[in-house]
């Protein structure tokens, strides 16, 4: 079969994907693009998935990215439902599922990651939803009603958040997780255990330090046994459990990875005419000195136009400092640099464990910043990581307010 010939692929039809092609578009009107996604959707916003569209905030239409009118103006060819099975570099071509060839000049794998999926017994079970796609909320939404028993697997980002979805939602929620506290990957410990007493207060029970070594069907519930010898029943089982970027394209073509698809300041792999971009990339975060992946929604929408502008020529390096935000029943947080609890927190509270700000230190240099129910300050919180200063505690009190 003959391979149909593009200036620029993008694979990927997520958020990534479709500001790449505003990137391309930006500096080059001319040169044919192909989108390929393999959702039947075009390009959404995940965050409402947990948020909004749980609490009547946006409907399904609104979290469209683009128009298919935008993708039609800007001559852009979509195909959706189309999965890519293999990338060789050497020809510069792509093969889809259906036996289709194409080849391309520039390359962007904008392939995003793909859910963890649980290694135990029943993991597999139709039914069990490891939470990522709009199908997902569709599919979910449809099923739950008042007083459905759910059994949410997991207490990082996405557990914690349809945790607290489900539970405004009047469903009888049960999260189960290793940690002692919901994104302990992230908080203080004081914080973590504040949040806990909040989900519980609410509703929200929580089995900590334990997890599921097996599940069943029985009379078309779940029963999930626990390694500390728990039975949990439930309706549902959703798994949140993080996801794993996805590199399967890039390694086959033998393209350097790490981390993820290893990529230099321009957003190129180790084949200069493929880019990556968006959660599978492990690009240079300038203004921390080190290298990163970063899976959110800032990250994705400007890692994707400045791959795209690059494709088409730009050389421009990729210096931008991406935010990230969540949003657990009353508390919303933002957040920017590197935001782990493991490094040393310094925090500064207008109240307790609920408004202020947590820092995020290294060797006295601030390389993350956490403001919790405090807005706006995003472009503050840049300046404050970019400088690169030694600061003490005291002098972060009132740094951010």
């Amino acid at each position: 079969m003959e391979a149909r010939k593009f200036s620029y692929i993008v694979v990927g039809a997520g958020l990534t994907g479709c500001w790449a092609v505003d990137g391309i578009r930006a500096l080059d009107k001319a040169g044919s693009v192909l989108l390929i996604g393999d959702e039947k959707y075009l390009p959404y916003d995940r965050p409402p998935l947990t948020k909004k569209l749980w609490f009547g905030k946006k409907k399904v239409e609104e979290i469209f990215v683009r128009p298919q009118q935008y993708f039609t103006d800007n001559r852009a060819d979509v195909m959706l439902n189309a999965m890519v099975t293999k990338l060789d570099a050497g020809s510069k071509t792509i093969t889809c599922r259906d036996g289709g060839i194409y080849q391309y000049e520039k390359l962007l794998l904008a392939t995003g990651g793909r859910p963890r999926r649980l290694d135990i017994e029943g993991g597999s079970l139709d039914g069990i939803y490891y939470y990522r796609y709009l199908d997902d909320f569709v599919k979910l939404k449809a099923e739950i009603h008042d007083g459905t028993r759910a059994l949410v697997i997991g207490g990082g980002f996405i557990g914690s958040e349809i945790a607290a979805a489900l539970n405004v939602n009047k469903v009888d929620v049960t999260m189960l997780m290793p940690e002692t506290c919901l994104t302990e990957q992230l908080f203080p410990k004081s914080l973590g255990l504040a949040i806990n007493e909040d989900y519980i207060r609410r509703g929200v029970k929580l089995i900590l330090q334990d997890l599921p070594v097996s599940i069943i069907r029985r009379n078309k519930h779940f029963i999930t046994l626990t390694k500390n010898g728990r039975e949990i029943t439930s309706d549902v089982v959703i798994a949140g459990i993080g996801m794993k970027p996805d590199t399967q394209l890039a390694e086959a073509a033998g393209l350097t990875l790490e981390n993820g698809i290893a990529v230099n300041e321009f957003l190129q792999t180790s084949s200069p005419d493929i880019y990556a971009a968006g959660d599978n990339a492990y690009f240079p975060y300038e203004a921390l000195g080190r290298r990163m992946r970063v899976e959110h929604w800032d990250n994705a929408v400007n890692q994707g136009r400045i791959a795209g502008m690059n494709m088409a020529g730009a050389r421009m390096p990729y210096a931008y400092m991406p935010y990230f935000f969540s949003d657990l029943f009353d508390f919303g947080y933002e957040a920017v640099g590197l935001v782990n609890s493991k490094l040393e927190t310094v925090t500064d509270w207008q109240k307790e464990n609920n408004t202020g700000v947590v820092y995020y230190l290294e060797d006295e240099k601030v390389l993350g910043v956490m403001m919790c129910n405090v807005w706006d300050k995003v472009a503050a919180a840049r300046e404050l990581i970019k400088s690169g200063r030694r600061v003490s505690a005291k002098e972060l009190q009132g740094a951010i307010r």
